[in-house]
């Protein structure tokens, strides 16, 4: 295993551009990321087993799920996926990273007609964890420039793809 100071913040980065496009549900932004044959495996790991939830192949599909598929986010609403414990593995110009996240759902209140009532202090809404799981991505370097080829999404709850 080599690891080259100057390549593991590059793939990271393409990591947090990552959920940053899933968060503002920017499809176009997301395939960027992607090679253009690149393929998203989708898996539940439950209490008998893996189970294949899904598949998008190609950039285009992908583009196409993150702008189309997901829901967007209700008025005051947002949501915030978060990455940590990164194992990142580089070998020339093939690299792959596994991490674990989870994604929060976020939603504000209102602003009341009147104003907030005194003494109201601090952020009003709520945020609650909707998934988690690892995301593991497989990144290939092509002209200096790196991609991800391949990732698997595996759930730790039951989720619908």
């Amino acid at each position: 295993m080599q690891i080259t100071t100057s390549t593991e913040p590059e793939l990271k980065e393409i990591i947090a551009r990552y959920t940053r496009a899933a968060d503002q549900r920017d499809g176009a932004a997301m395939a960027k990321l992607y090679e253009a044959d690149a393929v998203i495996e989708v898996y539940y790991r439950g209490p008998d087993g893996m189970e294949a939830l899904g598949k998008l192949s190609g950039a285009a599909q992908i583009e196409a799920s993150m702008t189309t598929a997901m829901a967007p986010h209700p008025p005051l609403g947002w949501s915030h996926h978060t990455t940590y414990d990164h194992l990142v593995t580089i070998d020339g110009d093939e690299a792959d990273i596994e991490t674990q996240f989870i994604t929060y759902d976020v939603v504000g209140t209102r602003k009341p007609e009147g104003g907030w009532p005194a003494g109201t202090f601090g952020a009003q809404g709520t945020i609650k964890p909707i998934e988690s799981g690892y995301y593991h991505y497989f990144f290939r370097r092509t002209d200096g420039v790196w991609r991800i080829r391949r990732m698997n999404i595996t759930h730790d709850i039951p989720y619908v793809f």
